[in-house]
C-alpha cells in the first residue's frame, strides 16, 4: 500500500468525509463567492447606468446593446489562454492579477464620453476579466469530486443572485443620492465605488490562497490524502483530453452551444431588468433598485435548493432542463406586462430564477466527463463559447428594440434559446455520462 492510499485509509468513514469536505468548503467558499459577487455586479452595472448615461451622453438602445455585449467579445478572444495560465501559474497569482486590472479598467468607464471609447473599456474589460469564472469551477475541481461539487458551485454562483439583491439598491442608492457630488454624475460615482471592492479583493486572495491541495497548511497530511484520493479515484473515469483534443470533442461544443442558450437569458436579464421595470412606470432609480432585489432573492433560495437535490439524487440533466424551462415562461410572461408592474415583476421572477439556477446546474454536466490537463481548456472553451451568448443577447435585443421600440421580440428570442438548451439536453445528452 502507498503511503497516499495508507494515509487515505486511517481517515474514517464518509461521515468523516462529509467533515473533512466542510472544513475545505468553509475555508474557499467565502473567498470565491464575495469575489463572484464583485465581478458580477462590476460586469452588469452598466444595465443600472444605462438608466442615466443613455441621457447623458445621448447613446441609443443600439449603442447601448453593443458596449454591453463587446465585453464578451474580449472575454471570448483571451478566456482559453488566461485558464491555462491560471492552471501552470497557479490560481493565487493569476486570480490576483484579474481582479486588480479589472478593477481599475471598471472604474476607468466613468471617464467615457463617446461610443467608441465605451465599446473600447468594456472589450478590456472582458479581456482582464476572462479566466475568472473557469478559473474558479477549475479551482473547485482541485479540492472536490464531482458528486460533493453541485451544491458548492450553486453557493459559488449564488454570488449572482446576491448580488442582485444586493447591487441593486445599492447602485440605484449612488444614482439616486450622489449624483452630482463634486460635480459627477450618478452613473459615474457607480462605476468608481463598484470598482474598488475588487481591487482590495486581489490583494486578499494574493495573501490567503492555496494552489493545490498540498500546499493547504491548514490540512492534515492525513485530510490531504484523503482528498486527493478520491479525487485521483473519480479521475480514473473521465474522459482524458489533450489540450488539442478539446477542439475537436463534439461533446466540449455541445456543453458550448447549450451554454450558449441558457447564457442568452442570463444576460437578458442582466443587462436590461432595470429597463423591463422602467417601461412598467416606475421612474425612480433607488426603487427599481429595490424591486430588482425580489426576483433575485427567490432565485438565490431556488439556486441553493436545487444543487443540494441534484448532489442528493445525483441526477444532472433535469435540474438544467427544468430551471430553463421556467426561464423561458417568464420572459413570455415579461411580454404581455404593458405598464402592469406586478405582471413584469412575475414574469422576471420567474426568468431570473430559472437562469441564476440553470447556471450553476449546468457546471456540473461538463465537469462530469472532462478530466485530465485539458480540463483547464475544456472548460474555459465550454464557458467562453457559451459567454458570446452574453455578446449576442443584448446587442440583438438593443438593436430590436431601437427598431421596433420594444424589448418584446427580444424577449421572444431568449425564452426560445432557452427552451432550445433544453431541447439539445434531452436529446444529445446521456444520462449516464453525467450523473454521478
Amino acid at each position: 500500500m502507498s503511503e497516499l492510499s495508507y494515509a487515505a485509509a486511517n481517515i474514517p468513514g464518509d461521515g468523516s468525509h462529509a467533515m473533512l469536505y466542510r472544513k475545505i468548503a468553509w475555508r474557499i467558499l467565502p473567498i470565491l463567492l464575495v469575489c463572484y459577487i464583485v465581478a458580477y455586479i462590476d460586469r452588469v452595472n452598466v444595465g443600472f447606468a444605462k438608466l442615466q448615461m443613455m441621457g447623458d451622453l445621448k447613446f441609443s438602445d443600439g449603442v447601448y446593446g453593443f458596449g454591453a455585449g463587446i465585453f464578451f467579445l474580449g472575454y471570448f478572444l483571451f478566456e482559453v489562454p488566461s485558464n491555462i495560465i491560471l492552471h501552470k501559474a497557479g490560481a493565487r497569482v493569476w486570480i490576483c492579477r484579474v481582479l486588480v486590472t479589472w478593477g481599475i479598467i471598471s472604474g476607468s468607464t466613468a471617464l467615457v464620453h463617446s461610443p467608441w471609447q465605451f465599446y473600447t473599456v468594456r472589450f478590456l474589460l472582458g479581456v482582464a476579466e476572462a479566466g475568472f469564472f473557469p478559473g474558479m469551477i477549475l479551482y473547485l475541481t482541485y479540492w472536490f469530486p464531482s458528486h460533493r461539487r453541485a451544491d458548492k458551485v450553486a453557493i459559488l454562483l449564488a454570488g449572482s443572485a446576491i448580488s442582485g439583491i444586493i447591487g441593486g439598491p445599492v447602485s440605484g442608492y449612488i444614482l439616486h443620492y450622489l449624483g452630482g457630488a463634486l460635480g459627477a454624475a450618478g452613473w459615474q460615482w457607480l462605476f468608481v465605488l463598484e470598482a474598488i471592492p475588487a481591487v482590495i479583493l486581489g490583494f486578499v486572495v494574493l495573501s490567503t490562497f492555496d494552489d493545490r491541495i498540498v500546499n493547504a497548511t491548514w490540512l492534515s497530511d492525513q485530510e490531504k490524502a484523503a482528498v486527493a484520493a478520491e479525487i485521483e479515484e473519480e479521475a480514473g473515469v473521465k474522459t482524458k483530453h489533450t489540450i488539442l483534443s478539446v477542439f475537436t470533442s463534439s461533446r466540449v461544443w455541445l456543453m458550448g452551444a447549450i451554454y450558449f442558450g441558457i447564457e442568452m437569458g442570463s444576460y437578458a436579464v442582466g443587462f436590461w431588468l432595470p429597463t423591463i421595470i422602467r417601461q412598467t412606470g416606475v421612474k425612480d432609480a433607488f426603487d427599481i433598485g429595490l424591486l430588482t432585489a425580489l426576483p433575485y432573492s427567490v432565485a438565490l433560495v431556488c439556486m441553493i435548493l436545487a444543487g443540494r437535490h441534484s448532489d442528493k439524487t445525483r441526477e444532472r440533466r433535469w435540474h438544467v432542463v427544468v430551471p430553463s424551462m421556467v426561464a423561458a415562461a417568464g420572459f413570455l410572461v415579461c411580454t404581455q406586462a404593458g405598464s402592469n408592474t406586478m405582471i413584469a415583476m412575475a414574469g422576471l421572477t420567474m426568468a431570473v430564477a430559472g437562469v441564476v439556477t440553470a447556471i450553476p446546474m449546468f457546471w456540473a454536466l461538463p465537469t462530469s466527463f472532462l478530466g485530465g490537463t485539458a480540463a483547464a481548456a475544456g472548460i474555459a472553451l465550454v464557458n467562453c463559447t457559451g459567454n458570446l451568448g452574453g455578446f449576442f443577447s443584448p446587442t440583438i435585443i438593443g438593436a430590436l428594440k431601437t427598431y421596433t421600440g420594444t424589448l418584446n421580440s427580444g424577449l421572444f428570442l431568449v425564452a426560445g434559446c432557452m427552451l432550445a438548451s433544453s431541447i439539445l439536453i434531452l436529446a444529445l445528452v446521456p444520462s449516464k455520462l453525467v450523473n454521478r
